[in-house]
């Protein structure tokens, strides 16, 4: 017979949790393996359904496991038709170009070192990767990249390395949270680039 259930128990970095069926029971054990679609990751209280199977230790385990609801409370079907409804129109990959070529241009013209575009290009080709072995790991069930992380790389210079992530490989550019954190980083660094450029300090 088929249940349905909470999440009451969820680690995201090791891909495991517990769900409590309603209307009480023995808790089950799940895995990121047994959702049936991987469109999204699970959190702590995702309602979901299951069948229920038994491992060589007699624990119980939650198997063909489907969301029952969507984050926002309505059925799956409809919110993945609204979250996939359009491309990103934000012209990523284009604004970390312009910025990238810009800031070689204006170093070569008023002389400035070589290593400040020299970092943010270097900055810009790691964040890329993290990004990589992010979504990699997203696919793949294994330990996924802190988010602080990513967003510690762009605060430092990486952004439009994260930006052209976010573009090229469809990662982390339509969580809302994520973006408003990562774009204040952007605006951050930019700021402080802006204030080493009018002190002169490292620039004269």
């Amino acid at each position: 017979m088929r249940l349905q259930g909470k999440i009451s128990e969820w680690n995201d970095a090791r891909g495991f949790g517990f769900v409590q069926p309603n209307g009480g029971g023995e808790r089950c054990f799940v895995h990121i393996r047994a959702f049936a679609a991987r469109d999204r990751r699970p959190v702590l209280g995702d309602v979901i359904t299951y069948d229920v199977q038994a491992d060589a230790q007699g624990r119980r385990n939650a198997v063909a496991v489907r969301f029952a609801l969507a984050r926002d409370g309505g059925r799956p079907a409809a919110r993945t038709a609204v979250r996939g409804a359009g491309p990103d129109r934000l012209p990523r990959t284009a604004i970390a170009l312009v910025f990238l070529a810009g800031l070689i241009a204006v170093a070569m013209w008023q002389h400035w070192p070589t290593w400040v575009p020299g970092a943010y290009l270097g900055l810009s080709v790691v964040t890329f990767a993290w990004y990589w072995y992010d979504k990699s790991a997203a696919q793949n069930d294994r330990q996924r990249t802190p988010e602080s992380t990513l967003q510690g790389l762009a605060l430092l210079g990486g952004w439009p390395g994260a930006l052209m992530a976010q573009a090229m490989l469809r990662h982390k550019n339509r969580k809302a949270a994520f973006q408003q954190v990562f774009w204040a980083a952007v605006v951050i660094n930019i700021v402080a680039l802006g204030g080493l450029i009018r002190d002169g300090r490292f620039f004269g």
